[in-house]
């Protein structure tokens, strides 16, 4: 998630930050888009277990079917039975859409979903804060914030 966060949000501010002749932002921007990447990486990952195919372009549950390693997945491997992980075992491309099903359930049952949402508050929160340490130049605060936002809160 950092490597994303990395490449998605915090370069780009960074690289902006620079164009505009203030480089010297650098950290504090990074202070901002680092928890924001995370979170934005975390949101991908809800999207690609629970998304709606017709918001999102993909089947229902693709990252599910894909066998992608998530945090998600992690935790809920983390805190599974033995008969909850027999099925979270059938991540991967064989997934039916039962399967699919069953897995998100575990999902949700074991609480993973919730530490999930959880988290993105948190990254959200700690976000939120490092756009204080910013100067506000043209209403720049308020185009953080509404970007961070958008980053926790899209359903696509």
């Amino acid at each position: 998630a950092n490597k994303t966060a990395g490449y998605t949000i915090v370069r780009p501010l960074q690289l902006g930050a620079a164009m505009a002749g203030s480089p010297e932002l650098g950290d504090a921007l990074a202070a901002h888009g680092m928890p924001l990447g995370i979170a934005f990486q975390l949101r991908d990952d809800m999207l690609g277990a629970f998304g709606d195919s017709a918001k999102t372009g993909k089947p229902v549950g693709d990252d599910l079917r894909e066998g992608k390693p998530t945090v998600m997945l992690a935790l809920a491997r983390e805190a599974a039975s033995a008969s909850q992980c027999s099925v979270l075992d059938r991540v991967g491309p064989s997934a039916t859409d039962a399967d699919v099903a069953a897995i998100q359930q575990v999902m949700i049952d074991t609480g993973a979903v919730d530490k999930i949402g959880a988290e993105i508050e948190r990254l959200l929160d700690e976000a939120l804060q490092a756009i204080n340490a910013l100067p506000d130049v043209n209403g720049s605060r308020a185009a953080l914030r509404a970007l961070a936002d958008f980053v926790v809160d899209r359903d696509t």
